[in-house]
């Protein structure tokens, strides 16, 4: 039964990697638990090709969520040791996650937190990164993401925000919309606090240093 439930998963990633998904395992939960958060065909509605989502948020979002996505294979070794300092010196917590890990948690796993979960999501962050690319890992990323309440990827974020495609988002706009990702139920990016505004501050500095990937 084991090797049953490990060869589904691996070919359930294998199928995603050449077929968009219909929806995620965030939007099925939420159905089942009545919230109806998201439309079930939300994903193939605002489903956007990396191409055409605009460099600047492609830069945006991996100077913000993962500026060593690139060079990590879905795990970033340099934050987690980060996060662990913090916590022991009583810094406050400070998040880890890569976008492979992200992508694990929201295309494939339920929303609560448990060890389980997590165990779970390690595994599933260790098989996209053997069987996707860096390019497909980042596109499924940017069209799943949370992006505030009943907005979930990259189109559908530029167009309840600033009204236009993703494809025409500026580097302002994307540094905005990168800043309120850990938080996007909190914070707006036409609306921005004095912490969004710190972070799309040092997000629009990084952005120059962020590999375009394509």
């Amino acid at each position: 039964m084991f090797f049953v439930i490990l060869a589904l998963s691996m070919f359930q990633v294998l199928i995603l990697r050449f077929v968009n998904p219909p929806f995620t395992a965030t939007i099925a939960w939420d159905w089942i638990q009545g919230k109806k958060t998201h439309r079930l065909d939300a994903l193939s509605s605002f489903w956007r090709p990396l191409k055409d989502i605009s460099p600047y948020l492609r830069k945006a979002v991996l100077a913000a969520e993962d500026q060593r996505f690139l060079s990590h294979h879905g795990f970033d070794f340099t934050e987690m040791n980060k996060a662990i300092k913090d916590l022991v010196l009583r810094r406050g917590y400070r998040g880890a996650s890569t976008i492979t890990m992200q992508v694990a948690r929201t295309v494939f796993l339920w929303p609560e937190r448990s060890w389980l979960r997590k165990a779970i999501e390690s595994y599933y962050t260790v098989v996209i990164e053997l069987f996707w690319s860096k390019k497909r890992i980042l596109e499924v990323y940017l069209n799943t993401v949370d992006w505030g309440s009943g907005i979930m990827g990259a189109e559908a974020a530029s167009r309840k925000y600033f009204h236009i495609s993703s494809s025409r988002i500026s580097s302002l706009q994307a540094s905005l919309l990168a800043a309120i990702l850990p938080s996007p139920h909190r914070w707006s990016p036409t609306n921005p606090n004095k912490q969004v505004l710190r972070r799309q501050k040092r997000i629009k500095r990084d952005m120059k240093k962020m590999p375009l990937v394509s």
